[in-house]
């Protein structure tokens, strides 16, 4: 299961925004994928191991041009989503380690969306 973890909020607005400005999309897919990468070691360390290492060994780090995403599970490892929201019908809690993991490095990767946003603005001119 994945799990959409890095995201603006006003995310709809802020790309019209910025391809009003002359952004070039591409390279927010860049910066989102550089966020994600600040975030994955972080939440590798989170992620529980277990007997088998499995769901650790399927934490990666992706982007689009709307996010940085930090995906956990795959199709033998479907377990993922439980395991970090938690299931309270079975009686499982959640572990957040993917939340967790990416909020620890939030000033981190909030830099690089800064320095995006302030490369597009000095690149606006005005009429």
């Amino acid at each position: 299961m994945a799990d959409k973890a890095l995201y603006i909020v006003g995310q709809k607005r802020f790309l019209q925004t910025m391809r009003k400005a002359g952004a070039d999309l591409a390279e927010l897919k860049e910066v989102n994928a550089s966020a994600a990468r600040v975030a994955l070691p972080a939440v590798r360390s989170r992620t529980p191991v277990g007997r088998t290492g499995r769901l650790a060994g399927s934490v990666r780090a992706g982007a689009t041009q709307k996010a940085g995403v930090i995906r956990a599970g795959s199709k033998a490892v479907r377990y993922a989503g439980v395991v970090n929201y938690g299931w309270p019908a079975r009686g499982i809690r959640p572990r957040l380690f993917a939340n967790d993991g990416v909020a620890s490095t939030e000033g981190e990767w909030a830099k690089l969306y800064e320095t995006y946003v302030k490369k597009v603005m000095s690149q606006v001119k005005g009429q």
